[in-house]
């Protein structure tokens, strides 16, 4: 009898062990990242509707050139209407939430991909559109507009710069990720 359960035990542990080297590692993390990525957006809008102010300000200040070197040969750039400083920041916000959800649903569908209820070309297009839009938001909005043509890098008290970098790079190796083969589909794991 000892011997039976001995045997049996071993056989269960040779088929965990079996199983966990067919786990899909790259889909795995495409998964998780997705979700670290969509986490943070989500609570990047909720802090941004919730906390209305405080980056309202930040993009006021950038936007205004007010912290800036002040140079004549880029004031002109400058825009000091508070109504078009909180268009700007509304639709930032808007971007952030949209991009939020479209990162919250990659998430869901690479892991119903993972359960083999789907293939997971849907989750790798999902994440790819919602890492794009992280990408142009840090990358063309903040880096490019906000850094170069507000010049916010002369800003000591409104600098994002360094923050847009960080999101920018995570979610530019999100998107690798993402795309490395390996990913594509649930039969492409089997091969």
């Amino acid at each position: 009898m000892t011997s039976r359960f001995t045997s049996g035990a071993r056989g269960v542990a040779a088929a965990r062990r079996e199983s966990a080297s067919r786990l899909p590692a790259l889909p795995l993390a495409a998964t998780l990242l997705t979700a670290m990525v969509a986490l943070y957006m989500a609570l990047v809008a909720f802090g941004n509707i919730t906390d209305f102010d405080t980056n309202r300000q930040f993009v006021r200040h950038v936007l205004a050139m007010d912290t800036t070197f002040k140079d004549p040969d880029l004031m002109w750039r400058a825009i000091t209407s508070h109504t078009l400083q909180d268009i700007a920041y509304v639709l930032i916000i808007t971007w952030e939430t949209v991009a939020a959800l479209v990162l919250v649903a990659g998430a869901v569908s690479w892991v119903a991909g993972l359960r083999g209820r789907a293939g997971l070309g849907r989750a790798r297009w999902l994440s790819t559109v919602g890492l794009l839009m992280v990408l142009l938001l840090f990358g063309a909005g903040f880096i490019a507009v906000g850094g170069e043509w507000f010049a916010m890098w002369q800003s000591k008290s409104w600098n994002g710069l360094d923050a847009a970098t960080r999101n920018f790079t995570v979610a530019g190796i999100v998107l690798v990720l993402v795309h490395l083969p390996g990913t594509n589909s649930s039969a492409e794991q089997d091969d």
